[in-house]
């Protein structure tokens, strides 16, 4: 009971800190839990001295991964900002139609959808959620509504790799794997009928949801439909096909107006031009924003400054969508392993060694992976893939190649690498903390913090289990900020408490996939990135008290379900 007290204790005050009135920023609460759990692990579960300082070696160098992939995404927004395309995209969708449901759901729910089935790692909010900012919506708001949207796809995200990847140290055959799969997929499907709309509640009124909910839930299914059918079959591409699919049938769906209120109430949605300031009478706190109006900077683009009901010329449009066409392209490309390319972006065959002493050996592969192993002469390792995290492919390849194409000037682009260093300095911090906290979490095997929390819970609820399977799942992606990590973290621990109390192993599982994904909602991690990319400083307690609740629900429909397949 003591360990599982101490284990539990550095969670509830990392919460607590960052949740209370006037909490803490993450950047220090944090680094302040890491340090709490690695005195637990000294002296009280007496891990050894050299174990810990390998973890937190480990700990700062992975957070590397995240940070670089923030840094990219920040970089494509600054120049999709300072290029014009910003002001083209948001023309062409309120063209496409000036409906807030609607634009929300093609860009926070489809498009992001899509983007998730190809990429994962947090790339559908880092795309997604400053198009939205640049249509004129709270940035705040708009982080929730990300978070909350990008969970029903997550589980085959990345083209599957939460799955196929996430459990594969199991031993399950591709059968097993596939039902994991259609399970999955049905409470994700069925769960997407709430998610949705409590996502549009961050932004818009309960009146203007029902007004407009037909499309809603004709938009929802789009994606769902195609997703459920696909995962019968096939667990890589639920979500990338479902998303594509979706997306489209959603933009001709919102062209015609179908399902849509004709005449929408007044929503407290406010506009920024330039610098200004959101007033965020819920929050009462002031974001600074940069939303580029038809009138402001210089217009590579040569698009029309006297304002914006004139219709956007299709090339301009096209010319603007290049850089995000690009992105998703060499995504789909890369991730896809039947097309040749990812075995080349992920080839670990050493071409070089060092001994670095004590520290460790360090290692680079053929496809650049950078890998530190044998730290402080143990087995914790560490490895970047420097071509497969999407921070130099696709994010800093499509800036290169937008850099040209738009005929940006050297200050220009001088601009959009100094904001993006900016922008990452405390996020970088809170990363490092969080990735300590995690490798720390998961130091000791089966005594581990992480497991002791999980056996107890097990052994608490016996054949109940079934009931809150999936909250473990969110806990794993809580603190990795991966559902994949979940999974593999977890996995074991949902599968053997599933043989060992009767319940069945593939619905287990499900739930425990359905758990990483719902997580997203909470996940420290991508809660930096996205405020970060957003340029929201020190919200992270309150956007967790807030997303919180749709991940609850999340739970309950995942419970219920479990009990009908």
């Amino acid at each position: 009971m003591t360990s599982l007290f101490l284990s539990i204790i550095p969670i509830i005050i990392l919460i607590w800190m960052m949740t209370k009135k006037n909490g803490l920023p993450s950047h220090i609460a944090l680094p302040i839990t890491a340090l709490m759990v690695g005195a637990l692990q000294l002296f009280y579960f007496g891990t050894d001295l050299t174990l810990i300082s390998a973890n937190i070696i480990a700990g700062i160098l992975s957070a590397i991964t995240p940070i670089s992939i923030v840094a990219g995404a920040i970089l494509l927004n600054r120049m999709i900002y300072l290029s014009g395309s910003e002001d083209i995209i948001r023309r062409w969708l309120e063209g496409i139609s000036k409906n807030q449901v609607a634009q929300l759901m093609i860009i926070g729910w489809a498009f992001a959808f899509m983007i998730e089935g190809a990429s994962g790692f947090g790339t559908p909010a880092a795309i997604a959620a400053p198009i939205l900012v640049g249509l004129g919506f709270n940035p705040l708001k708009v982080a929730m509504l990300a978070l909350v949207m990008n969970s029903v796809p997550v589980s085959f995200g990345a083209v599957g790799t939460p799955t196929w990847f996430g459990f594969s140290n199991l031993g399950l055959d591709d059968a097993t794997l596939l039902a994991t799969g259609k399970i999955s997929a049905l409470i994700h499907f069925v769960a997407a009928f709430v998610i949705p709309p409590l996502a549009l509640r961050f932004i818009v009124s309960w009146q203007t949801i029902r007004q407009n909910y037909l499309f809603v839930l004709t938009s929802t299914l789009s994606c769902t439909v195609p997703y459920f059918m696909l995962a019968q079959w096939n667990y890589e591409f639920p979500a990338l096909v479902g998303g594509a699919i979706g997306l489209i049938l959603s933009v001709v769906v919102a062209r015609f107006g179908l399902g849509l209120a004709h005449k929408e109430p007044q929503e407290s949605v406010q506009m920024a031009t330039g610098n200004e300031t959101f007033a965020n009478a819920d929050t009462s706190v002031d974001l600074q924003v940069s939303v580029r109006t038809s009138n402001s900077h210089s217009n590579p683009l040569g698009t029309n400054s006297k304002g914006t009901d004139q219709a956007v010329p299709f090339s301009q449009i096209i010319k603007a969508m290049t850089p995000t066409i690009l992105l998703i392209t060499i995504l789909i490309v890369t991730r896809i392993k039947q097309l040749g390319i990812k075995p080349l972006l992920t080839d670990s065959t050493e071409i070089f060694t060092l001994s670095l002493g004590p520290l460790g050996d360090f290692s680079i592969s053929q496809a650049l992976i950078l890998k530190l192993s044998h730290i402080f002469g143990t087995d914790v390792s560490w490895a970047y893939k420097t071509l497969y995290v999407p921070a130099l492919i696709p994010f800093l390849l499509v800036v290169l190649i937008s850099i040209p194409l738009f005929k940006l000037e050297g200050h220009v682009v001088r601009q959009m690498f100094s904001e993006t260093a900016n922008r990452i300095k405390m996020p970088f911090i809170a990363l490092v903390g969080a990735l300590i906290m995690v490798k720390l979490m998961m130091t000791g095997g089966e005594n581990s913090p992480i497991m002791t929390t999980g056996q107890a819970f097990s052994d608490l609820m016996g054949t109940s289990w079934q009931f809150v399977g999936a909250y473990l799942g969110a806990l794993g992606a809580f603190f990795s900020g991966s559902a994949t990590v979940s999974n593999l973290t977890f996995g074991a621990i949902q599968q053997t408490i599933a043989i060992n109390v009767g319940l069945p192993q593939t619905t287990i599982l499900a739930l425990q996939s359905v758990g990483g994904a719902m997580g997203n909602m909470v996940c420290i991690n991508n809660i930096i990135a996205v405020s970060t990319i957003l340029g929201i400083a020190n919200k992270e307690g309150y956007i967790i008290k807030r997303t919180v609740i749709p991940m609850l629900i999340y739970g309950i429909v995942a419970a219920i379900m479990s009990t009908l397949v």
